[in-house]
C-alpha cells in the first residue's frame, strides 16, 4: 500500500498522510458500489431527491470547515471556496426541486400499441476522476443528476484533494445516503484503467488532463460503455469596441485570474482590435500588476498559491521558454514570489506567436495573453485558430453585432458581455480537444441513463412490423 501526502501550497510544508488503495481491493469496492445499486436504483424519486435537498443543506451548514479544505489542499482563497460551496448547494438543490420533471416518462405516439412510453433508467455504477482547482464543484456536477437518476459511484478524485473528496461521501451520507452508493478512494492515476475495463462499471466522467481523458477514451470505448470527458480551454475573450473599454477590462482581469487562473473555461486569451490596443495594453500593465498575491485565509489578497509548487515550476519554465524563443513578451510579472509556497506574479504576455507552444496549449495559471487584431474578422479567425473549443465571450455595446460574432465562435459556450458564468441550469462542455458531453441542466441526467423504450399492446392488437 503506498501512501502520499498534502502539500499545503500556501506554505510549502507536508502535512497529512493518506493510503492508496491496493489493486487488491477493487474487487470489493466495485462489489459493494454494484450491490448499493440495487437498493439505491429501486428508491422512490421522493427519497432520493429529498437526500439531495439535505446534502445542499449541510454543504451551506459547514462552509467554514469545507473552504478551509479546500484552501489547505489547493490555495483556494477563502471567499472564492465559500462561492464554490455555494454553487454546490445550488446544484444539488436544483436537481433535489426539479427531480419529476427531469425523470419524467415520455410518452410517444402509441403506433399500433395500447401505449409507447420511454422511462429513464440508470445505468449502475458509475466512476468519476475529478480535479483539484473545483474539489466540490466538479464532483456536485456530475453526482447530483445521477444519483437522482439512481446510479452509484466510485469516486476517484485529484490527490492532493483528500479531505475534500472524502467530504463529499460524508455529506452525502449524513444527508441519508445509503452507505456505498457514493465511495471515495484514494487511488492513483494508473490503477484507474482497470476499474474502467471492469464490467460492473457501466460509464465513466473524468474532468482533467487531455492524455488522462484520451486513455479513459480508449478503454471505455474498447469496453462499450459511455464516457464523459471535460478536458482543457484556451478561451477567447473578444472586445469588438471601445465605449466601455475601462468597464471591460475591469471584469476580465478578475475572470482570468480567479481560482488564481486556474480554471478550464476562463478566459485565456483576450483579442483587442488595433484601434484600441495600446490603451488596453497600459491599463493591463498597471492594473496585472497591482494584483496581490498571498495565502488562502489572507482577505486582502487578489490570488493565491498554485495548486503546488511543481505546477508553479512548470508555468514559469513555460515562460522563460517563449521569452527566450522570441515567441512572447512579458509585460509584467513572469516570476515566482520570493516566498515559501507556490506562489508567482500575476503575468501579462503580448506579442505572442499564435502558433508558439505557450500559445497553442493552455497556461493553468494567473498569466494573460494579449492578441491584436486589425478588424473584428481577424478577431474572429484568431479566437477560432484553436484545437480546444470549451467556452468563449463577446463583448460590445451594440448586443446584435456582439450576437452575431458569438455564433461564429467554435465552441460548446458562448457568452456576450459575460463570461465563465456556470449555474445548475445551464449545461457545461466542450468540443474537440475540450472534451464531449455535457454536464448540468437536463443534459446532466441524459449522459448515463438508459432511455428504456416500452411499448404495451393486448393480443388483437397489431402493433408495427417486427424488423428483419
Amino acid at each position: 500500500m503506498s501512501t502520499f501526502a498534502l502539500e499545503n501550497p500556501n506554505t510549502g510544508v507536508s502535512e497529512e498522510t493518506f493510503d492508496r488503495i491496493n489493486d487488491s481491493n477493487r474487487d470489493a469496492i466495485l462489489d459493494r458500489s454494484t450491490e448499493a445499486f440495487k437498493s439505491w436504483s429501486r428508491t422512490s424519486i421522493e427519497e432520493r431527491a429529498a437526500i439531495l435537498f439535505r446534502t445542499a443543506e449541510l454543504y451551506e451548514e459547514n462552509a467554514d470547515k469545507l473552504a478551509e479544505h479546500i484552501g489547505r489542499e489547493m490555495g483556494k482563497l477563502t471567499r472564492w471556496a465559500k462561492g464554490e460551496i455555494q454553487i454546490v448547494a445550488d446544484i444539488y438543490r436544483w436537481y433535489a426541486e426539479h427531480a419529476h420533471e427531469l425523470l419524467a416518462p415520455e410518452y410517444l405516439a402509441a403506433q399500433g400499441a395500447q401505449k409507447t412510453v420511454v422511462r429513464k433508467e440508470p445505468l449502475g455504477p458509475l466512476l468519476g476522476v475529478m480535479p483539484w482547482n473545483f474539489p466540490y464543484y466538479q464532483v456536485a456536477r456530475f453526482a447530483a443528476p445521477n444519483l437522482l437518476l439512481g446510479n452509484t459511484i466510485v469516486l476517484k478524485h485529484a490527490s492532493i484533494c483528500p479531505l475534500s473528496s472524502q467530504a463529499c461521501q460524508d455529506l452525502l451520507e449524513e444527508a441519508g445516503l445509503p452507505k456505498d452508493a457514493f465511495i471515495n478512494i484514494y487511488a492513483s492515476g494508473s490503477q484507474m484503467d482497470a476499474f474502467v475495463a471492469d464490467k460492473r462499471i457501466k460509464g465513466v466522467s473524468l474532468t482533467g488532463s487531455e492524455a488522462a481523458g484520451a486513455a479513459v477514451a480508449k478503454t471505455a470505448g474498447e469496453n462499450y460503455k459511455k464516457s464523459v470527458l471535460e478536458l482543457g480551454g484556451n478561451d477567447p475573450f473578444i472586445i469588438i469596441d471601445d465605449k466601455k473599454l475601462e468597464w471591460t477590462l475591469d471584469q476580465f482581469v478578475p475572470i482570468r485570474m480567479y481560482n488564481t487562473g486556474q480554471a478550464c473555461n476562463a478566459p485565456k486569451r483576450l483579442i483587442v482590435l488595433e484601434d484600441f490596443y495600446d490603451r488596453t495594453l497600459d491599463y493591463l500593465v498597471e492594473k496585472i500588476g497591482n494584483l496581490k498575491v498571498g495565502p488562502y485565509d489572507d482577505e486582502n489578497a487578489d490570488i493565491g498559491p498554485l495548486s503546488s509548487i511543481g505546477a508553479r515550476d512548470e508555468i514559469i519554465e513555460r515562460l522563460d521558454k517563449a521569452v527566450a524563443d522570441g515567441t512572447a513578451t512579458v509585460r509584467v510579472g513572469g516570476k515566482k514570489v520570493d516566498r515559501d509556497g507556490a506562489y508567482m506574479e500575476p503575468t501579462l504576455l503580448s506579442d505572442v506567436d499564435p502558433s508558439a507552444e505557450i500559445a497553442c496549449n493552455e497556461i493553468f495559471g494567473p498569466v494573460a495573453v494579449i492578441y491584436k487584431a486589425k478588424d473584428i474578422d481577424e478577431a474572429i479567425a484568431i479566437a477560432n485558430n484553436s484545437d480546444y473549443g470549451l467556452s468563449s465571450s463577446v463583448w460590445g455595446s451594440d448586443l446584435d453585432k456582439a450576437f452575431e460574432v458569438a455564433q461564429q465562435l467554435n465552441d460548446g459556450m458562448t457568452f456576450v458581455n459575460e463570461a465563465s458564468v456556470t449555474a445548475a441550469g445551464l449545461p457545461f462542455g466542450g468540443i474537440n480537444r475540450s472534451g464531449y458531453g455535457r454536464e448540468l441542466e437536463r443534459w446532466g441526467v441524459g449522459e448515463f441513463v438508459n432511455e428504456h423504450l416500452y411499448r404495451i399492446s393486448g393480443q388483437d392488437d397489431a402493433g408495427l412490423s417486427p424488423a428483419m
